[in-house]
C-alpha cells in the first residue's frame, strides 16, 4: 500500500488515510529546499535561530488541544502523560533558544598573532559552525519530545542546521500536526522556507540517509532499526555522523540492607517505572537484581501482587506487541513467570514479571523487552559485581542502598560507571530532566555516541570547528571580531565573559 495510515492502537483498525509514502524523488526535492534554506538561515546568525525556536514554542502551545486529542488517539497514551509532553517539547524549544542567545555552545576563541615559544604565531580564531542539512526520525514512543518538533530537530536547528524529518509511522497525523507548528514558527521568524521538511515510509529512510547533501542523521529507536540505518550511512561515499539512541536493559541494582528496610516501597517504585507509559520507554529498567533471602522474597510478593492487579496496557503499534509477546514467551521458558490481567483487544498485552537466577546471565544476557516486563535475577552477594560486568552497557545504571553502605555504592559505582551514561542512586531511571548536566546517551549498545540527545550540549552533535588564520575582519562571524562580546569568548587564553 502506497499510503500511510492513521491506526487507532486500542483497536488496531485504520481510521484515517493520512499521507502518501514519499518517494525518492520527493526526498531529493524536500532536502535540496532544506539546503537551500539552510544558507540563508546561516547567514542570518543567531537572532534568526533563537526566533524560530521561540516561535515553535508558541505554535506547538497554541495547537495544545488538538495535540494531546490526536495523540490519545494515535498513541493510546494517557492525556496526562500527552499534555506533560507538550510542556516538555515547548520548553526545550525555548530552553535552546536561551542557549542559542547565551552563545556558549560556539566555543567561540581568538589567539591573536604575538610572539610565543614556538616563535611568532599567526592570528587564529575559532568556532563551531553547522554541518548542514541534518535528517531526524521520529521516535515512535515520544510523540512530540523525541519526534517530529523535538529534541533533535531544535537541537539542529539551535546549531544553525535546517531538518528533515522523517515521520514514524506509528502517529502520522499527529507528525502533520506537529509539522504544521513548525512551518508556521518558521514563517513567524521570517525564517526561509523550507528550512524544516517531512517525508513518511521506509524507502524515504534510506533515501534521506544516504543524500549527499544529508551532513548527520538523529535516531532514536530500537537497535535493528539503527543499525539498518547506519549500514545506509557507511555505504555512502562519504560517511556522515549517526547519532542513535538505541537499547538497553538499564539494570537496577537493590542491596541487602534496602531489601531489608524498604523492600514494599521499592516494589512500588519499581513496578510503576516498569508499567508507566505501558512500559515504553528507553530508560525502563528491564532487570532488577534482588538479593537471594526472605527480604528479597519479600520485595518480590510486593512486585508480583502489583503486576498481577495492574490492568491490560495497549501498546503503540503492531510490531512493538508483537515483539513484545515474543520477548517474553523466550524468558518464560527460562524463567518463573507472572502475568497481569489478560490481555484485551487491539495492540493490548498483560505486564509480566519474569524471575531468574543472576547467576545464568553471564551465559545468556538477555535483551531489551519493549513495554510493561521486568526481569528480577536474584543474586548472592559476592557474585553481583561479577553478574553486573557480564551485562552489555545501557543508558542507565540503578543503585538502592542504604545510607550507611557508602563503601558498597562506591564499588558498585565503579563497575556500573564504564556501563552506563546516567547512574541513579534511590531513584528510578524513568524521567529524563532536560536540563544543562544532563546526559541520555552511554556505551554501545544503548547509543553509538559520545554526546547527549537530551539537555542543551545535544547540540554539539551538529556542529564542526573551524578557524580562521589571519583572516581578514569582513569574512569572520560576528562573533569572532574584536570588539565587545554578546557571548562568552577565550581570548589570548582567559575566558571572558560577555561585555
Amino acid at each position: 500500500m502506497n499510503r500511510i495510515q492513521s491506526i487507532d492502537p486500542a483497536t488496531g483498525q485504520a481510521v484515517a488515510d493520512v499521507a502518501a509514502r514519499s518517494t525518492p524523488a520527493e526526498v531529493n526535492t524536500v532536502v535540496r529546499r532544506a539546503a537551500d534554506a539552510g544558507r540563508s538561515y546561516e547567514r542570518a546568525g543567531r537572532p534568526l535561530r533563537a526566533a524560530v525556536l521561540h516561535a515553535a514554542a508558541d505554535e506547538l502551545e497554541a495547537r495544545r488541544a488538538r495535540i494531546v486529542e490526536l495523540g490519545r488517539r494515535e498513541t493510546a497514551l494517557p492525556e496526562a502523560r500527552l499534555n506533560g509532553e507538550v510542556s516538555r517539547t515547548v520548553y526545550q524549544a525555548r530552553l535552546f533558544a536561551g542557549v542559542v542567545e547565551e552563545g556558549s555552545f560556539l566555543e567561540a576563541t581568538i589567539d591573536h598573532a604575538a610572539d610565543t615559544p614556538m616563535g611568532p604565531g599567526p592570528d587564529l580564531r575559532r568556532m563551531l559552525v553547522p554541518l548542514g542539512p541534518v535528517a531526524v526520525f521520529g521516535a515512535s514512543n515520544f510523540p512530540l519530545a523525541f519526534s517530529v518538533p523535538g529534541g533533535d530537530t531544535v537541537s539542529a536547528l539551535a546549531a544553525g542546521c535546517p531538518v528533515v524529518i522523517k515521520a514514524h509511522d506509528s502517529h502520522p497525523g499527529l507528525s502533520l500536526l506537529a509539522f504544521e507548528a513548525l512551518e508556521a514558527a518558521v514563517a513567524a521568524a521570517g525564517a526561509p522556507a523550507g528550512l524544516v521538511g517531512l517525508v513518511f515510509g521506509r524507502e524515504a529512510a534510506r533515501a534521506l540517509v544516504t543524500h549527499p547533501q544529508i551532513k548527520a542523521v538523529g535516531f532514536t529507536g530500537s537497535l535493528s532499526g539503527g543499525q539498518a540505518l547506519l549500514d545506509a550511512v557507511n555505504s555512502r561515499p562519504d560517511p556522515i555522523p549517526f547519532y542513535g539512541e538505541l537499547a538497553g536493559l538499564n539494570p537496577l541494582v537493590v542491596t541487602e540492607s534496602a531489601a531489608r528496610v524498604r523492600g514494599p516501597e521499592i516494589a512500588t517504585g519499581l513496578v510503576g517505572s516498569v508499567t508507566g507509559s505501558a512500559g515504553q520507554l528507553c530508560t525502563k529498567p528491564n532487570l532488577v537484581l534482588v538479593p537471594r533471602g526472605p527480604d528479597g522474597d519479600k520485595l518480590i510478593t510486593e512486585a508480583t501482587r502489583l503486576i498481577e492487579t495492574t490492568p491490560a496496557l495497549t501498546l503503540l503499534n503492531a510490531r512493538i506487541a508483537q515483539a513484545y509477546e515474543e520477548d517474553t514467551q523466550e524468558w518464560k521458558g527460562q524463567a518463573g513467570a507472572t502475568g497481569g490481567v489478560p490481555a484485551g483487544a487491539g495492540f493490548s498485552v498483560s505486564p509480566r514479571l519474569l524471575e531468574v537466577d543472576a547467576r545464568t546471565l553471564a551465559q545468556t544476557p538477555p535483551k531489551e523487552c519493549f513495554g510493561p516486563a521486568l526481569i528480577v535475577a536474584r543474586y548472592d552477594a559476592g557474585t553481583l559485581a561479577d553478574v553486573l560486568t557480564a551485562l552489555p552497557a545501557s543508558l542507565t545504571g540503578t543503585i538502592h542502598a542504604e545510607p550507611d553502605e557508602t563503601e558498597l555504592v562506591t564499588r558498585l559505582t565503579e563497575v556500573l560507571r564504564p556501563l552506563a551514561g546516567r547512574l541513579v542512586y534511590n531513584g528510578f531511571p524513568t524521567g529524563v530532566m532536560v536540563a544543562w548536566a544532563q546526559h541520555h546517551g552511554g556505551p554501545w549498545p544503548s547509543t553509538n555516541s559520545l554526546h547527549t540527545s537530551v539537555g542543551p550540549t545535544a547540540v554539539r552533535r551538529f556542529v564542526r570547528p573551524v578557524t580562521w588564520q589571519n583572516a581578514p575582519a569582513a569574512v569572520l562571524p560576528e562573533e569572532l571580531r574584536d570588539g565587545p562580546s554578546a557571548i562568552p569568548r577565550r581570548v589570548d587564553g582567559r575566558l571572558l565573559l560577555p561585555g
